[in-house]
């Protein structure tokens, strides 16, 4: 465990097993005031799509009854993915200063709390109020703005620039699929898939003494249209369907796609944006990369179930949600009234 390159929060936290084991800290596992059952350990029911021999019809099940699909066959060379591993790593090592350091504008190092929200010490010191993350995001159409400070952003920076290519390629002939098997307005559904949008995460998800008192990432939708991950060694993903979780194994050179708040949208609530979470591990620290990709800002995505809103509006709402909240309310704070 090197403590040098964690968040100092982190690192003075791991040090605290007393505190974090406490009765006070044990956390009751609720979504949406329900109970959930126990994770289902036993088997991996997860969709598999296999890219070379897409079925609209299998896609269209996995979509409606998981808002998440296993990829295979997707054309990523496993040297690209493997590469971005390494390199990963390799920066996540460095002290917690260096990171700061080395990704500025337009990329950003953020901990402790999503992407989308502002990074820094919590007003709690409470474990449970911080998600154990750290990450780096990278809008790829900015890449070339990306200053190489250090050898291995140097190369990281190609490595990501392939992989966005090749993350655009998937996400567009996925969402072209989609699409088709709901029947969408071919014109109307162009804008809602921005490849200009795209950005990369990559997050570390640090070992964790008592991981049960502590969430990698709390339960959460994604406010994308798609996102699709790449993580084949520690796992931690799980995933809820019918008020059961369910680990998400990881398997090497297969990627993750879920289906985020947008794709709900669009798809009439006939798709759902899947709530997920990461659990820690222990021993290990987790590295996983994950691609989203989003509408054109000024789109506006039209629902019989919701208010026509832009992606502008949704990301708006998001941070006004969490500064009244404390979360995000997400596509119910656009959710059309039942009729009478």
């Amino acid at each position: 465990m090197n403590l040098e390159s964690y968040p100092p929060l982190f690192s003075e936290l791991s040090n605290q097993e007393e505190y974090l084991s406490s009765d006070h800290h044990q956390k009751v596992d609720t979504v949406d005031s329900i109970i959930i059952k126990p994770v289902v350990q036993d088997s991996d029911p997860i969709p598999v799509i296999d890219l070379q021999s897409l079925s609209l019809d299998e896609l269209g099940e996995a979509c409606k009854d998981w808002g998440l699909f296993r990829l295979v066959n997707h054309g990523v060379p496993p040297s690209l993915l493997n590469q971005l591993q390494d390199h990963a790593k390799t920066l996540y090592s460095l002290p917690f200063q260096s990171k700061q350091a080395l990704f500025t504008t337009p990329t950003s190092y953020f901990w402790g709390t999503p992407a989308l929200t502002p990074s820094g010490a919590p007003l709690s010191r409470g474990p449970q109020k911080i998600n154990w993350v750290e990450g780096f995001n990278i809008p790829i159409s900015q890449l070339s703005q990306l200053q190489p400070l250090h050898p291995v952003l140097a190369s990281f920076r190609l490595l990501l620039e392939d992989y966005g290519k090749h993350l655009a390629r998937l996400a567009k002939t996925i969402y072209e699929a989609m699409a088709m098997k709901l029947k969408l307005d071919e014109e109307q559904s162009k804008s809602n898939l921005s490849e200009s949008t795209g950005n990369i995460r990559v997050y570390r998800y640090p070992s964790c003494s008592i991981p049960d008192t502590a969430w990698g990432i709390d339960v959460h939708t994604d406010s994308s249209v798609l996102s699709i991950l790449y993580e084949c060694e520690v796992g931690g993903l799980e995933v809820l369907r019918d008020d059961e979780w369910f680990q998400v194994k990881p398997i090497c050179n297969a990627l993750i796609v879920n289906l985020g708040d947008m794709m709900q949208a669009i798809s009439n609530d006939n798709y759902k944006s899947v709530k997920h979470r990461v659990k820690l591990n222990k021993h290990k620290e987790r590295i996983s990369i994950c691609y989203f990709v989003f509408p054109d800002e000024d789109s506006v995505i039209r629902s019989s179930k919701y208010k026509p809103f832009t992606y502008n509006d949704f990301r708006a709402q998001v941070q006004e949600d969490i500064k009244t909240h404390g979360f995000k309310l997400g596509l119910e704070s656009f959710k059309l009234s039942e009729a009478l």
